[in-house]
Formats: structure tokens, sequence, C-alpha cells
């Protein structure tokens, strides 16, 4: 027997990375860059107003752009671009990701 799903009820959704995101008005927001416990985390296309590094960087006051990775939690300051790979587990350049340290 199906239900109707409540308005304060959150949609569950089946998410994978690299799969596009849309707002309810059908546009896209962009495509899924990672996933884990709190969420998962977006590329945005160019068209959503997005942030730059530097605008992120300052947001909140006396912040730092980093690198992230995801598969061991590694932290690095950005030089021009993302490093080819983890320096410490190895992991591809594609589990990487920007964060933002104050």
């Amino acid at each position: 027997m199906a239900t109707e799903q409540q308005e304060d009820e959150p949609r569950v959704t089946d998410i994978s990375v690299g799969q596009s995101v849309y707002d309810d008005d059908g546009t896209e927001l962009g495509t899924v860059r990672g996933i884990d416990d709190a969420g998962f985390y977006v590329l945005s296309s160019e068209d959503t107003g997005r942030v730059t590094l530097e605008e992120a960087g300052s947001a909140f006051g006396e912040s730092y752009v980093m690198w992230r990775c995801w598969e061991c939690g590694e932290m690095g300051q950005i030089e021009g671009d993302l490093p080819a790979q983890c320096p410490d587990c190895g992991a591809p350049r594609e589990d990487l990701y920007y964060w933002v340290e104050d």
C-alpha cells in the first residue's frame, strides 16, 4: 500500500557521483562531485551564480581555500591547481575537492 509523502518529510533519491542535480523548476544546478554522511557535494555549472575560490576564502573572515582528499581526509594548500593525486594515500585527483579552512 503506497502512502503519500508528507510535506515535511525529506525526499529520498538515489544519488551517484557524476549525476546531474536539478532544482524544483528543472534547472540544472551541476553534477554530484562527492557523497558523505552529511549529504552530497555539487560541482555547479557556470550559470548558477557560484562563488569563486577567492570569494569562498574571504566569505567568513580569515580563511583559506585548501584541497581535501575523500579517501583519507588529508588536506593541503592549493598552489595553482589541485595535485595530480593525494600525496598521503595516492588517491587520484578525482577524489580531491576544494575545502575552506579557517
